[in-house]
């Protein structure tokens, strides 16, 4: 009498476990009948960057900035001024465009459709090093990422885990995501073709790491941290892991974070589990 129903439900979960392994966007993991959140990396940022590696650092019960403690926001602040002064050993030439560790950015920018003027978030960093104007303090969390970005020459951002909708998802998009700039009053919603991160809600981050969106920045109340590094270098493998290394530690040591997730994302590997 039953057998029919047995057999039904060996279906569905056959068929939620294929989507999982094969990292499809819509798929959302279930433990104990919750919705889990995951960050999904779609095939379409595959096609365009197939050895590109992104380090994740999933930070959990992070200190708000008023419980910090005063020389541990000393420390941040002393690390954020020393990143700035030695940001300068990636620079071997005056033209931001010519330094290595920014051209693989641009050449990697033709890739997908972008907004007129957009830059990756390293070669905005790096030319304010080179105009002598060092990056400032934000809130603790974006100084600690600043530093580690600076430190290593690497793009590294950072989001409200609370803040989004659903699952987090990077890949190309068909356009028309709602968006709205961090620090601006009016929208500007995604263009046909861009990569970004996006969630159920809209934009989260625009051409993949060029501009963050208010929704979903991190303030001196955020409690879980979505940190991201990006590389489209293989040959700065080792780079990535260690910069992933020092974001993850900087966190836990200042802010007091408890380490949820830490990950090199891949494309054998391209997805995971950022909330419960």
């Amino acid at each position: 009498m039953f057998a029919p129903r047995r057999f039904l439900l060996q279906e569905v979960v056959a068929f939620v476990l294929a989507r999982e392994a094969k990292g499809f966007a819509g798929a959302t993991t279930v433990e104990k009948g919750r919705p889990m959140k995951q960050f999904v990396t779609e095939e379409s940022f595959w096609e365009l960057f197939p050895e590109a590696q992104i380090g994740i650092v999933v930070a959990h019960n992070m200190k708000p900035t008023e419980e910090v403690a005063p020389e541990d926001a000393a420390a941040i602040a002393r690390a954020l001024a020393e990143a700035n002064g030695k940001a300068d050993q990636h620079l071997e030439s005056n033209t931001i465009s010519q330094n290595e560790v920014v051209a693989v950015w641009r050449e990697a920018y033709q890739k997908f459709k972008t907004k007129k003027g957009a830059r990756c978030s390293i070669e905005n960093l790096l030319k304010r090093v080179l105009k002598g104007n060092p990056v400032g303090s934000i809130t603790p969390s974006v100084d600690i990422y600043n530093t580690v970005s600076l430190t290593h020459a690497l793009p590294v951002g950072g989001e409200d885990i609370d803040a989004m909708a659903g699952d987090i998802r990077l890949g190309i998009t068909e356009g028309g995501d709602a968006f709205r700039p961090l620090g601006e009053e009016e929208d500007a919603p995604t263009l046909e073709g861009e990569l970004c991160y996006r969630d159920d809600a809209g934009a989260i981050c625009r051409c993949w790491n060029w501009r963050d969106g208010e929704r979903t920045a991190l303030t001196d109340d955020s409690k879980k941290a979505f940190l991201i590094i990006e590389s489209v270098d293989p040959a700065r493998a080792d780079d990535l892991a260690v910069a992933t290394d020092q974001l993850a530690a900087m966190v836990q040591q200042y802010l007091g974070a408890d380490i949820f997730a830490k990950q090199i994302i891949a494309r054998d590997n391209p997805t995971m589990v950022i909330d419960e």
